[in-house]
Parts: C-alpha cells; sequence; structure tokens
C-alpha cells in the first residue's frame, strides 16, 4: 500500500504532551520523539517511514478524517 502523505495537527493543551512517530514494516518501532508544552502545535506527516503517530497527554488532533480529544496524562483525584 503506497503512503497517502496525509498531514496531521496536534495541540497541546497541557505542558508535556508526547508525540512519537512508529516506523512502517514488519517491526513496528519508534522512530522519533517530541514533547510539546501546552499551545505549542506539532504538524505531523504520514510517510514511507511512519506508519503511526501516538499522541500521549490532553490535545487536540485534527485529520482529514475530522477531529478528536486525547485525554490527559494525569490522573485526576
Amino acid at each position: 500500500m503506497k503512503p497517502t502523505n496525509d498531514f496531521v495537527v496536534i495541540k497541546a493543551e497541557e505542558d508535556s504532551v508526547n508525540v512519537i512517530g512508529l516506523t512502517r514494516g514488519t517491526d513496528t518501532r519508534f522512530h522519533h520523539s517530541e514533547k510539546l508544552d501546552r499551545g505549542e502545535v506539532m504538524i505531523a506527516q504520514f510517510t514511507e517511514h511512519t506508519s503511526a503517530i501516538k499522541v500521549r497527554g490532553k490535545a487536540q488532533i485534527l485529520t482529514s478524517f475530522g477531529e478528536v480529544q486525547s485525554d490527559s496524562k494525569h490522573s485526576s483525584s
């Protein structure tokens, strides 16, 4: 399957949101990691090397398929 080179916009809604790129192929591995603080925005792209993007922490995520919110990595008591 040929990659579509879709873009994903990730806006951190708290400090220390982790964005992790995962490789494509038979062995899925971490290949890149970024830490975003509240208000920071990252524009990521799926490529021949990136098959998945993991977001850990509270963030707004925009894709060509719509918008989704990730939950805070800190539990609320």
